[in-house]
């Protein structure tokens, strides 16, 4: 999963991308650890989702621009606007359908 380095790298990332989620992480972190494979195994079937990571102790204004308080967060952005907000004890059927809603919409948009 590539990562992105500052925060303008992530502002740029979601006004450029109609479909964007970003796995937000810390270095230290054994659940980010443990979902990030999930997330990406979910991402394939959506190959019109960009993803992304950014480490939340590396960049971090991330926090404050996108009211991260834990590790790891799930954003999912439609359009630059914030659609989806996960944490944590992430539901992936639950994370899954809310996805496939918004992208069965899209993917006839895009």
């Amino acid at each position: 999963m590539k990562k992105l380095q500052t925060i303008q790298d992530v502002v740029t990332f979601i006004n450029e991308n109609h479909l964007v989620f970003l796995y937000v992480s810390q270095e230290n972190c054994s659940v980010c650890h443990a979902l990030r494979p999930k997330l990406t195994e979910l991402l394939k079937h959506y190959p019109k989702i960009k993803l992304r990571e950014v480490e939340a102790d590396k960049v971090k204004a991330i926090s404050a621009e996108y009211l991260i308080f834990s590790a790891p967060t799930l954003l999912f952005f439609v359009d630059g606007k914030e659609y989806l907000r996960e944490g944590k004890f992430v539901q992936f059927e639950k994370l899954a359908n809310s996805i496939e809603q918004v992208y069965s919409f899209k993917e006839s948009q895009i």
